[in-house]
This record gives structure tokens, sequence and C-alpha cells, in this order.
């Protein structure tokens, strides 16, 4: 079995890399031209160390503390001390597979070669990812700023030997000692030098995993409004004019063209339509024939969020950074890389934009249960008044709606001063990323009874559907059962919703 490789370089990191990563097993390789600058970086650390300079990171406190230089004999300590006070991470654990990502991403930053760490430590985590195996992270603690610093610190625990671990075996996660994980791929904990603890959990690792995660997934789920839209136009036999591409070129916004192109070829040759050519309907909701000014945005607005994700997965976010000249003259400048602020923006925006895709496909779920514009029992139920049909499935979206409401609320304009005010601005990115999954799954459930609610419908109707509905309905139709009596649909909610987020109508 040839399995898939991915290249840590600090230049080529992409959301693809880590979704192959999450998914597993995966070859991760350090690039050799990374390890000599890695080298260098680390080259110039020891020689600051040799010298008489007072450098913040390297042979001082941090943060309100960076005036206090630490004794050369210290400085191992100071880093291991600064990773067991920074490693108070509380809540629910981090999924592995989300450790797994964070862990490739912090590698790639310090690959960059402006952090000073030595090739070794990269090279450890890149053996604990191949080998399925990362440490314990509880999730909240992150400010986005300096950093994602507390699940980073709970990583490099693990690393020095302070934390469990968990493996993957056979898809099952197991809970094992530092000893038994560091057994696995041949290796002692790693004994940290100068600023190496620092370059390890000052950075964005955190944030840009959730945010990848939510790129790739809102991608997926984009698209599948698209295909549960078409779904309703054709169960409410609605008209396609307002996907003309005529219309759209009047208004050329990239996004809400290619939806309306996205939807009308799913609605071609549909017998549906032909049926209803003289139809009296003059004008469909809004929720129907505006779908691509809706979704259009939502496609521009993840174009750039994935351009400036790409950016930081490649970029150096740890705090000081080295640079050597031609000249080989060392600066060790302090900056704010590790500040989360785009990523935060970024995050909130999106989990706006999917509060609206679920917002409107709530509404077209409310169009199907409403006889006046489908022309069947009300709540699509087979006895009036004794059964009720799909009536909660609506009840159910709106709810999902109403946890998204609060989510789509920007956690980037909290701001609590802390470290004695000297970080007085943070960004609340790892807060404002991690809402934006929920925002994500949230929206995958009101979909999938878009869906649900539509093909029940689309039973109903003799007439073929459009080519390409008729294919989502043949996809989808092994997951909803018949409909000859009242029964639960959590399940089938719940695994339909699964299936869409995790790529079911991608070959539509």
């Amino acid at each position: 079995m040839n399995l898939p490789e991915v290249l840590i370089d600090g230049q080529n990191l992409s959301i693809e890399d880590l979704i192959i990563i999450r998914d597993g097993p995966a070859i991760l390789k350090l690039d050799n031209a990374a390890k000599s600058r890695m080298q260098m970086s680390h080259n110039a650390i020891l020689e600051i160390v040799n010298s008489e300079d007072l450098v913040y990171g390297i042979n001082t406190g941090f943060g309100a503390m960076s005036n206090v230089r630490i004794n050369d004999q210290d400085l191992a300590k100071l880093q291991v001390n600064l990773i067991r006070s920074h490693a108070c991470g509380v809540g629910e654990l981090m999924d592995p597979e989300h450790v797994l990502m964070m862990m490739a991403i912090r590698a790639n930053s310090l690959a960059i070669g402006h952090s000073g760490i030595r090739p070794h430590v990269v090279e450890v985590i890149i053996e604990l990812i191949n080998k399925r195996i990362c440490p314990i992270v509880p999730r909240i603690g992150s400010l986005g700023a300096s950093g994602d610093l507390a699940p980073l610190s709970h990583l490099a625990l693990g690393l020095i030997g302070e934390s469990d671990f968990v493996i993957e075996k056979d898809g099952i996660w197991e809970l094992i000692t530092p000893d038994e994980a560091f057994g696995k791929i041949n290796h002692s904990f790693i004994n940290l030098q100068a600023k190496e603890g620092l370059s390890l959990i000052n950075g964005t690792s955190q944030m840009c995993t959730f945010l990848a995660e939510a790129v790739h997934m809102l991608e997926t789920l984009v698209f599948s409004a698209d295909c549960s839209t078409a779904c309703s136009v054709e169960a409410i036999k609605g008209s396609h004019k307002p996907f003309d591409s005529r219309i759209h070129a009047t208004r050329p916004h990239f996004g809400q063209s290619v939806s309306a192109a996205r939807i009308l070829s799913l609605l071609s040759n549909s017998e549906i339509n032909d049926s209803h050519i003289d139809c009296d309907r003059v004008q469909d909701a809004y929720s129907l024939r505006c779908a691509p000014q809706v979704h259009g945005p939502v496609i521009d607005e993840l174009i750039k969020a994935r351009e400036s994700l790409l950016v930081e997965l490649n970029s150096v976010t740890d705090n000081p950074l080295i640079f050597i000249n031609s000249d080989a003259e060392i600066d060790v400048i302090s900056g704010g890389n590790f500040h989360g602020q785009k990523l935060a923006m970024l995050a909130d925006n999106l989990a706006i934009c999917t509060h609206e895709l679920g917002s409107i496909s709530e509404r077209r779920t409310n169009l199907l249960m409403n006889p006046q514009w489908t022309e069947q029992k009300a709540f699509l139920a087979n006895e009036d008044g004794l059964e009720s049909g799909l009536m909660i499935l609506q009840y159910v979206s709106a709810a999902c709606l109403a946890e998204m409401q609060v989510l789509s609320t920007p956690a980037s304009i909290s701001n609590v001063p802390v470290s004695m005010g000297k970080e007085d601005h943070v960004s609340m990115g790892a807060t404002s990323a991690n809402k934006l999954l929920k925002n994500c799954e949230y929206l995958s459930y009101i979909l999938a009874n878009e869906i649900i609610a539509s093909n029940i419908c689309l039973r109903n109707i003799k007439e073929k559907p459009g080519k390409g509905v008729n294919k989502i309905v043949k996809i989808v139709d092994h997951y909803i059962p018949e409909m000859n009596t009242d029964q639960s649909f959590s399940e089938v909610t719940e695994n339909l919703a699964y299936a869409i987020r995790n790529g079911l109508l991608h070959d539509v």
C-alpha cells in the first residue's frame, strides 16, 4: 500500500495536505533545505547564548517579565518551566485528528527557518504524526495572541515526556504513556534548548487547524446547498428562469454566477419543468429564486479565506524571529506574527456565511411543508390530522439556526488584556474558528432536512426531475425511508448530514 506523502518544507503545506493527515495514515517528510535553514537559525541561537547580549525569548523571561535576565545554566530549565506553566488548558479534549493537523502546521512553520529550533525537534514531531500518535490536548485556553499558547504547550508537554498520548489502532484511539509513545518512534523525550519551548508554543497552529477543517467542510456544504436548492425547485415545480445566465451576467459577481450555473445544470432536461411550462405562478419565493445571490457571496468569501489561510499555513508565527544576513550578521527581532486577527476575522465572517446558507435552506424546507407550494398534503403527511409527517423536521432546522445565530456573533470583537497589560489586545481566533466548525455541522443538519423533504416530495411527482436532481435523488434515496406512517427522523438526519459534509454529493 502506497501511502500519500506530504513534504514539510515551510512553503507548500495546503489544506488538502492537512485533510490527508487528518484522515491518515500518511508519510510526512522534512525537506533537506528546511533542515539546513533550521540548523543555521539554531546556530545563531547558540552564538547569542555564548555572548553577553540580552535577547528576549532566549535568555530572558517572557511576557511581562521580558526584562529579567536568565543565567546560562538555567536556560533549559526556563524552557521547561515555560511549557509546564502554560499547559493549563481546560474543557473537552481536541480531536486527535485535529492535534495531528496542529502538529503538522507547527512543524511546517518551524521549517521555514526563523525560529531557532533544531531540525531534530521537528523530525520527532513528524515521526509521531507518521505513527498516528499525538499528545492529549484540551481545547480551551488560547486567546489567539500570543498565538495558541495553552494548546501548543500541551503539545510541547508531550514532547518532553510529561503528558499522556493517544495512538490510532484500526480506527480507534487508545491511551498510551509517554514512554510507550516514544518507544514507537525509537526516540528519547526532547531535551529543550534555548528558545525551543517558546518556538513550539508561540504560533497560530490551533486556529489554522480549525479554520482549515472548516474551509474544507464549507466548500463541500456550499456546493451541497446548490444541490438542495435544485431539489427544492423541482419539488415545488418551480421556475428555472431565475438561474438563466443572462440575469447573472448583468451582475457579474463570480460566486453568484457559479451558483446559478450549478443549479441550472442540475435542473437540465427536467420533465417536471416541461409539464408546467404554462403554469400561472409568476414568481417563486426569494429562498428559491434568490439562492445564487445568497450562496454566491459565500463562494466568494471562501475563495478569499482559502487564499489567506494558505499564506498563514506557510508563515512564521512565533516570536522573536531570527534573521541572518549575507554577512552572517544575526538580528533577533521581536514582533507580532503570532497575532491571530486575520484568522479570527476570517472565521467570524465565514460563521455569518454559514448562518445565511442555513437560514435560506430552512426557508426552503418551510415551503416544502406548505400545500400552497407543493400541491401535496401539509407537512407531506399521508393522512391530514392523524399524522404530523415532516412537521418537526422544520422545527429542528429552526432550532439549529438558533444555535448558529448565537455562534455567528463575532468572537473577534472581544478583548481581554492579559500579562499585566503587556498583551493588551488579543484576537480570540481559536474561539472564532472553533465556533465556525460547529456552525458547519449545524448547517449540514439543515441541508439534510431540506434534501429529505424535497426527496419525499419528488417521490409523489410522476414526472422525472432534472438530470442532476435525479442523480441526487438516487444517491440519497437509501438514506431516506418510505413515508408510510409517522416515524422518527433523528438518525436519518444525522446520517445524511454526516454523509453530506463528507462529500456525498461531490460526484453529482
